[in-house]
């Protein structure tokens, strides 16, 4: 497991570099190497650490463990075939992590940043229509048992588009830069991990890398079936560079437009899946 868990995560890095490198490229900037976000990890390994004076030492350090678990168990989970419903909850799992993150330095960014990941707890919403469109269709939420399904049917991206979009929205909320990343608005300069440097942001970044991998692997899984390795890479870089076309060309939203739109679109996710209850 060590192995997958050390391959994700240089590969989650390797993604957040290429996505920094298509965004800047899309607004007409040359932009950093694609392996910046690797760098950046081995810079922070080993720059003085600290804790401010102002944090909570135990949450300030056990957020960062969290964060690395949490995604550590959805990568085990994806890779097992496990249950929708827990990997599902890692996911809501990350909203707690990030409000965590910006509550234990003390700072008023970091606390601006708590606040507003509270409030795009909204991104979340889409994944319970997607839970019950995915179970409609396949009849079980093991991935295991929805990757056979498509073995026999094809993709569940043709069978159930709505439940594709209102994932790949839920994937698009939680990249950087994103339109949805109100907790990474630059008037409250890094937000939740403002304070957190040194060895405890490069192991953010990594779990960072890990979320970023385990999202795009998932959505490939759940809506595209089982693929050869060499294909799904080439399949994660494509879905990645989708996402980095909407988050160069689209402002960040305002908090309220935030809730707004994503309430919005697992609303007619619903409407779709009562309506396809009736007909099936």
């Amino acid at each position: 497991m060590i192995e997958y868990l050390i391959f994700a995560v240089f590969a989650g890095l390797l993604l957040h570099g290429i996505h920094r490198k298509a965004i800047a490229r899309v607004q007409g900037r040359p932009g950093p190497p694609v392996w910046q976000e690797i760098l950046h990890v081995l810079k922070f390994s080993f720059k003085e650490t600290w804790i401010p004076a102002t944090a909570s030492e135990t949450l300030f350090v056990a957020v960062v463990l969290i964060a690395i678990g949490v995604w550590s168990t959805a990568l085990f989970v994806l890779l097992t075939g496990g249950s929708l419903l827990l990997l599902f909850a890692v996911y809501m799992l990350h909203k707690i992590v990030e409000h965590g993150l910006g509550l234990s330095s003390g700072s008023p960014y970091g606390k601006f940043g708590a606040i507003r990941s509270v409030m795009s707890a909204a991104s979340e919403i889409p994944l319970f229509a997607t839970i019950a469109a995915v179970y409609l269709v396949t009849g079980s939420l093991m991935i295991s048992d929805i990757q056979a399904w498509q073995a026999v049917h094809g993709p569940l991206l043709l069978a159930v588009p709505p439940a594709a979009i209102a994932l790949y929205i839920v994937v698009l909320a939680k990249m950087h830069y994103s339109p949805f990343a109100v907790i990474e608005s630059k008037e409250i300069v890094s937000g939740n991990v403002t304070e957190h440097f040194g060895v405890w942001r490069a192991g953010l970044d990594a779990a960072f890398a890990l979320k970023t991998f385990v999202l795009l692997y998932a959505f490939i899984l759940l809506f595209m079936g089982p693929m050869p390795l060499l294909l799904a890479a080439v399949t994660m870089v494509l879905l990645l560079l989708s996402l980095s076309f909407i988050c160069a060309l689209t402002p960040m939203l305002s908090p309220f437009d935030t809730v707004t739109i994503q309430i919005g679109v697992a609303g007619l996710i619903v409407v779709y899946v009562l309506l396809a209850g009736v007909i099936l």
